[in-house]
């Protein structure tokens, strides 16, 4: 049995297992992430609609008030043209959370924006802006479980590859042994 004879064939395996651990796990990871985004895409849009029909923005907020930093609950924030928050069923530290400026400015220039967003540290939040005549509707929720699920998923793909590497090496050390006592 030599070392680089099974080296040189186990390496091959080795990159093959490391690349489809990592793809299987960046589209575990995207999908988690996109998925995060659903509730708050339905809930900006059905709000801008909401206000173009005339509605006040008071009026299409959902009900009850979610700090946060501290609640998976999804909420959404009215801001005016020039960013101002009028009306918010999430408050962060007492006050609406405000997006950077050119969340909302490709949103108007782009009809939706959808960005991850700490506002503050260990606040992320799954942010969608719509434009809508009078200014710009933000719906947000926590990442807070999405962020454990991918925690997880890349925890399974590590033992995967782990297991992957040891299980294709032990196959190419017991064929190269078996190879080496078999007679020519």
């Amino acid at each position: 049995m030599h070392t680089k004879a099974i080296f040189r064939t186990w390496i091959p395996f080795a990159v093959l297992i490391t690349i489809v651990c990592g793809l299987v796990y960046a589209s575990v990871q995207q999908v988690l992430r996109q998925a995060a985004d659903d509730p708050q895409i339905q809930m900006a849009e059905d709000t801008a609609r909401a206000l173009d029909s005339g509605s006040s923005p008071e009026a299409v907020l959902p009900a009850g008030q979610v700090e946060v930093s501290r609640s998976l609950a999804p909420f959404v924030v009215v801001y005016d043209q020039s960013g101002q928050p009028t009306a918010a069923s999430g408050m962060l530290n007492g006050k609406p959370p405000r997006p950077p400026q050119g969340v909302l400015d490709y949103a108007g220039q782009n009809g939706m924006n959808r960005v991850t967003w700490q506002p503050q540290e260990g606040v992320r939040i799954a942010s969608v802006v719509v434009p809508y005549e009078g200014g710009f509707v933000l719906a947000g929720r926590s990442l807070r479980e999405a962020e454990k699920r991918e925690i997880q998923a890349r925890g399974f793909a590590a033992a995967a590859w782990a297991l992957g590497l040891l299980a294709s090496l032990a196959a190419v050390v017991f064929g190269e042994t078996a190879l080496a006592g078999t007679p020519m």
